[in-house]
């Protein structure tokens, strides 16, 4: 049996929708994003490197370029206007189907920017690529997250916890679906 390949993703994507606009980072983003992401909450609840310092947002800019290029994810920032970066939301396409992902940074909480920007990637995933589920991938005691999860329509899937260790910290992911509708 063979798979089909993956078709790329866009060299450049922009996304409009909810009040957002989600962008490609540019070189210009370097600077912005250690007071994005260098923050405890995301350092526990996300992937993403800590400390993050310059260095490591260099290294984040050439890691989406690169996983863009290699068809496998899309990080976008999150922005009101197309301006200054406030966060930024994932697309990964994996065997188990299509993640989305986010992090918005400490003063830029409280706005809604993580729902809305869930909505903009799920509806491109949807409209777009044409796929049939989205999924996020949740800390049951991250309440924040749970919370973006059921007000956006993602229900829990009975299916096995996705457990793991990062930064020397076992976690246990509940997945969690958006079928299209």
């Amino acid at each position: 049996m063979t798979s089909s390949p993956v078709s790329p993703f866009p060299e450049h994507v922009r996304l409009t929708g909810e009040g957002l606009v989600l962008r490609d980072w540019t070189e210009d983003d370097l600077a912005a994003m250690p007071e994005l992401f260098d923050h405890p909450d995301i350092a526990y609840w996300t992937p993403i490197v800590s400390p993050f310092d310059d260095a490591a947002a260099r290294a984040r800019l050439d890691k989406a370029r690169q996983l863009r290029a290699d068809g496998t994810a899309v990080l976008l920032a999150i922005t009101l206007d197309g301006g200054a970066p406030l966060g930024e939301v994932m697309l990964r396409r994996a065997p188990e189907g299509t993640e989305l992902g986010y992090a918005v940074g400490p003063a830029h909480r409280g706005q809604g920017l993580a729902g809305r920007a869930v909505r903009v990637m799920a509806a491109y995933a949807f409209g777009e690529l044409g796929v049939d589920r989205v999924v996020l991938e949740l800390e049951a005691e991250n309440a924040a997250s749970v919370a973006v999860a059921t007000a956006n329509g993602f229900r829990l899937l009975g299916v096995p916890l996705i457990e793991g260790e990062e930064k020397g910290r076992p976690y246990a992911l509940q997945t969690w679906a958006l079928d299209r509708a």
